[in-house]
């Protein structure tokens, strides 16, 4: 890889001796953030891939209620409300495609009396002409409100208990004391599915680095999970601790309590600080040890490279900018790819690029992780999905 990278920066496309450009590779292992893999994410993307029925980048839905035909639609690159409103908060995503549609419904002067999809599928009918222009936002307005249906019935006290498990803080920034105290609620709450329960249980594993072994059987039997006690157990091949004779202190995180965040996404994905610190120099070398020639500083932070630059377009920039690479062995997340956006967004003079062997989705990975103490060939291995 590194030769094969060395090469790529030294040549162009012509063939040609290329400028010096500053660029890292971080080759990270799937067992530095469980955290991220297992939370219940509420931006756009995340959200709808967590908790609705979309195969392939496919989504299903019905614009006359149960009883109306069924659709498709694809979640793609080029959707350009997609691309706009995926890394968004479902609250804010809530706010901003009804007030596309007024916009257009508006000029048009369509539209009587309360938004809603019946009455904009009664439109779409009377006015042919008008369905391209709001068809993208009704079926994302759909996957809205699918995902807030589903978050209003039994996610939204989950996503509180997690959110604490995950942090070690409540939403005042208190400690918590007892985890167990915590997680109790979701185990007993007849509303949560195996999974949702599975998910805490683990959360409240992580947060101590692991649980002792009489602890781990009694949550297992407990909530009756000892035909999927694998999706717990199993967490073990990928280096993270699950069973632990002494609790460790949790890994320190950058500070971002001053940051404006929604109470219940108070997560920050760990390769967030990962890639901000790289872009800024601040990675520890004994944890992350160069494999080739340690790179020239990259001047601290990009954001304030990008202001000294001279007016260039946003591509040119980019090509002629540092790069930071970041492969993730075993999977990443839709909330790591989101991170990746943001900090490529905040440091203009540094490109973030990210990619892995495949995009995980909580339920999906524990699946595959009950099947990692199995044999090789029987197993059907993980599937390769699209990479960013």
């Amino acid at each position: 890889v590194e030769n094969k990278l060395e090469n790529y920066y030294k040549i162009d496309e012509k063939s040609q001796i290329k400028g010096k450009t500053h660029s890292q590779l971080l080759i990270i292992d799937r067992g530095f953030d469980p955290v991220s893999t297992v939370l219940h994410e509420l931006t756009f993307q995340a959200m709808a891939y967590d908790l609705l029925p979309i195969e392939n980048d496919t989504y299903k839905y019905k614009t006359d209620g149960s009883s109306g035909k069924e659709r498709e639609a694809i979640l793609e690159e080029e959707d350009e409300l997609w691309v706009k409103i995926r890394h968004k908060h479902i609250a804010d995503v809530l706010e901003e495609i009804p007030k596309l549609l007024k916009e257009v419904s508006s000029k048009r002067k369509a539209t009587e009396g309360k938004l809603s999809l019946s009455n904009l599928a009664q439109l779409m009918k009377k006015m042919p002409h008008f369905r391209k222009q709001i068809t993208k936002q009704v079926v994302h307005l759909n996957i809205a409100e699918d995902c807030m249906s589903k978050f209003k019935s039994s996610i939204e006290k989950l996503c509180k208990t997690e959110q604490d498990l995950a942090l070690g803080t409540d939403a005042e920034g208190q400690k918590v004391k007892d985890s167990m105290r915590v997680l109790l609620p979701v185990l007993l709450n007849k509303n949560h599915d195996s999974y949702d329960k599975i998910r805490a249980i683990l959360l409240y594993i992580f947060s101590t680095n692991g649980t002792t072994q009489e602890n781990l059987d009694k949550l297992i039997q407990n909530v009756q999970i000892e035909s999927d006690s694998d999706m717990i157990k199993n967490w073990k091949y990928l280096g993270v601790p699950v069973v632990s004779a002494s609790q460790q202190r949790r890994q320190s995180r950058k500070d971002r309590s001053s940051e404006e965040t929604f109470q219940l996404s108070r997560w920050t994905p760990v390769i967030k600080d990962i890639m901000e610190d790289a872009i800024e120099n601040k990675l520890d070398s004994k944890e992350w040890p160069y494999c080739s020639q340690c790179p020239a500083a990259w001047n601290g932070s990009g954001a304030v490279s990008a202001r000294q630059k001279s007016k260039t377009s946003y591509l040119d920039d980019r090509k002629s900018g540092s790069k930071l690479i970041v492969f993730v062995i075993g999977g990443i997340t839709y909330s790591e790819m989101r991170s990746a956006y943001e900090v490529s967004h905040a440091y203009k003079s540094c490109e973030v690029i990210i990619g892995s062997t495949h995009i995980l989705t909580p339920r999906r990975l524990l699946d595959d992780v009950k099947i990692l103490n199995k044999p090789k060939d029987t197993l059907s291995m993980l599937e390769t999905g699209e990479v960013f």
